[in-house]
């Protein structure tokens, strides 16, 4: 198995170095008094992608499990996997390959996927100028802005240039070293001629008239577990009813978003945007819900996490699979689907 002693090592010193518990941003909010029990959530970015965990906390699906979540932002999987390591969070949102490399490493409480989001990449290339026509040969001899080596989102973009015939950081120079929560900023002030963002990203710097969404990573690269709820196998050990309640919140709240149009989506998750328009935020959740960017169900699925590792390896990151069983536990979703 590849060695990944940097990202474990960063997971090691941040698992040392967090001693508070994560900065809450919104409460739950849910009618009448319910006992609740505190859970700290962490997401990898902040972005409209993830309306269904808005959501879930805006609608009060937590609350009504008896759920009192507080959420912080990690900007970064390994940041994210720190905090579930050094116990900051209880529960957090990022991709499976923080989980994948851990278990690699043969931790004694590894990181265990129990509930997926997203079901394709969520990201989109922008550009400095209008690409109607946009085709992937444009990127060569061009600089990309990306993200984190062996992240899900850098690894994705790397899939989609082999996919179109491009050879990355032979036919295209891509910057990995720029930290997420900083990419949309290095590209407004002069850096790179392309750069891979989240919405609002996108849509901000085009209302701006600073860069134009020339293609989807999502649709460009098809099916893969982009971000799943993740907690540590002792924690989920510990407190499966709170993994049950939380999985059954979060499904609930992605057949909210499923049933409702984008207005109301967008009207329910604009707490979380308050520097972004309602229209921006409508047609994001609009252009998502025609990607089919949120996973059907939480439920895992083996091949989709095969395929995932397929990219890993395609990208250099993995030289051989890690066993299913021992980075995800579909048991609580699987419940979840069944129940009357």
């Amino acid at each position: 198995m590849k060695k990944t002693s940097c990202l474990l090592v960063l997971l090691l010193l941040l698992g040392l170095l967090f001693t508070g518990g994560c900065t809450g941003e919104t409460p739950g909010q849910g009618e009448g008094e319910v006992e609740t029990v505190k859970l700290r959530l962490s997401e990898v970015i902040r972005s409209m992608f993830y309306a269904p965990q808005y959501v879930a906390i805006s609608k009060g699906f937590f609350r009504h499990e008896g759920l009192d979540v507080t959420l912080s932002t990690a900007w970064g999987a390994d940041m994210g996997a720190a905090a579930l390591i050094a116990k900051t969070a209880d529960v957090a949102l990022f991709g499976p390959e923080a989980a994948i490399y851990i278990c690699a490493q043969g931790a004694e409480n590894p990181i265990i996927a129990f509930a997926q989001l997203t079901s394709k990449d969520g990201s989109f290339l922008v550009g400095r100028e209008p690409e109607p026509d946009f085709k992937w040969e444009n990127v060569k001899g061009k600089v990309i802005i990306g993200g984190r080596k062996g992240g899900v989102p850098q690894m994705t973009l790397e899939y989609a240039l082999k996919k179109n015939g491009i050879e990355p950081f032979v036919d295209v120079d891509i910057i990995q070293n720029i930290h997420l929560s900083a990419t949309a900023g290095a590209f407004s002030g002069g850096t790179g001629d392309y750069v891979q963002l989240w919405q609002p990203g996108p849509a901000v710097l085009e209302d701006e008239g600073i860069g134009y969404t020339v293609a989807s990573l999502g649709a460009a690269t098809g099916l893969c577990p982009n971000t799943v709820f993740h907690a540590t196998k002792k924690y989920i050990e510990e407190n499966p009813e709170i993994i049950k309640k939380f999985t059954t919140a979060i499904y609930k709240a992605m057949l909210w978003v499923e049933e409702n149009p984008a207005p109301e989506v967008a009207d329910a998750i604009e707490m979380f945007f308050p520097d972004t328009g309602h229209e921006i935020i409508t047609k994001t959740i609009e252009v998502y819900k025609g990607l089919d960017i949120w996973a059907p169900n939480p439920i895992l699925q083996e091949d989709s996490l095969d395929r995932l590792q397929d990219i890993m390896i395609l990208a250099g990151e993995l030289e051989e699979k890690v066993p299913y069983e021992e980075v995800v536990n579909t048991t609580f979703a699987q419940e979840v689907m069944s129940a009357p």
